[in-house]
């Protein structure tokens, strides 16, 4: 129903909502912080809790609402990107969102938004020599606010379990190895739908983060390839659309929206097959949560909003 209902609703009115959604996200990520508005799961606050409905995170729409001013700026302006001064505004922009989310911490959500940020720019024209200076002093930076922000013990605590998690396979490294172990266990076909075993206390969170995992398991190796595959094709067609969008800001819309898609694709099963260090991505349309499930099933319906009005192929 969300999908279908923002699908019918002409993406050219999200112009004006950009700034305002952009305001309401950056609200939010702020309330989330230890205040008492926040619901601490995992070590992290990323949660808002609402009584007698639940819990939201606010990151999520924290992505959207990037996404959808960038695409904004970059349709009235398209030289801006091109330009030391004209990267400022997103620059800032993308500095507040981060910081807030470093807070948390949330280190998915903060790869996720710098992956769409550097995507979306590089499409919108961005000079490769800008890129690179500001992937010099931007790592520095933010290596230097995790330091600040009493992080940096956390971030070292996942990479060594990255780079080694069977030095303490009892500990932090459980989790990676136990998803080692689903992926394994499944074989050529898998144990069956329902039948695994490692999701019973054995791996954690195997309905949020490794999802994957227990998909591995469970539909095997032939399963879980043509998921891969229904993903790439959901993924080539957001790209498809994108390209064929009738201007520019249909065309940001789309790809910048796909492109999260991609990411949070990619960083999962990174994750679940420990090719990246853990940390806290779900796997779109599968993973439970409700917000992420409402908010990509509603970026999808902006997607197709925006290929209702795509270009004829011969044109």
């Amino acid at each position: 129903a969300v999908m279908y209902i923002t699908s019918k609703i002409n993406y050219q009115s999200l112009r004006w909502m950009s700034v305002f959604v952009l305001g309401i996200s950056i609200i939010l990520l702020v309330l989330v912080l230890p205040f008492g508005y926040g619901r601490t799961t995992v070590g992290a606050q990323r949660r808002i809790a609402i009584p007698l409905v639940g819990s939201f995170q606010p990151s999520e729409i924290a992505k959207f609402s990037l996404v959808i001013l960038y695409a904004h700026w970059m349709s009235i302006n398209p030289g801006s990107v091109r330009r030391i001064e004209g990267l400022i505004p997103y620059g800032c922009v993308l500095g507040v969102i981060i910081l807030l989310l470093i807070a948390e911490p949330h280190l998915s959500a903060m790869v996720i938004v710098v992956g769409m940020a550097l995507i979306m720019l590089i499409l919108g024209g961005l000079n490769l020599r800008l890129l690179g200076a500001a992937v010099v002093g931007g790592v520095p930076l933010g290596l230097l606010a995790i330091f600040v922000m009493g992080k940096w013990d956390r971030l070292m605590g996942r990479l060594q379990v990255w780079w080694n998690p069977e030095a303490d396979a009892r500990g932090d490294g459980w989790q990676t190895l136990q998803s080692l172990y689903s992926i394994g266990s499944g074989g050529l076909m898998g144990t069956g739908i329902g039948n695994s075993r490692q999701k019973y206390l054995f791996l954690p969170e195997p309905q949020n983060d490794f999802i994957f995992a227990i998909v591995c398991e469970e539909l095997g190796f032939i399963g879980a390839t043509l998921i891969l595959l229904l993903f790439a094709l959901l993924i080539w067609r957001g790209f498809v659309i994108g390209v064929r969008a009738r201007d520019r800001f249909g065309s940001f819309i789309a790809l910048g929206l796909t492109a999260q898609l991609a990411l949070q694709v990619l960083l999962n099963i990174a994750v679940a097959t420990n090719s990246f260090p853990n940390t806290g991505i779900g796997l779109p349309f599968f993973s439970y949560g409700g917000t992420s499930l409402m908010m990509l099933l509603g970026q999808v319906g902006v997607i197709l909003s925006v290929s209702r009005q795509t270009k004829p192929e011969d044109e």
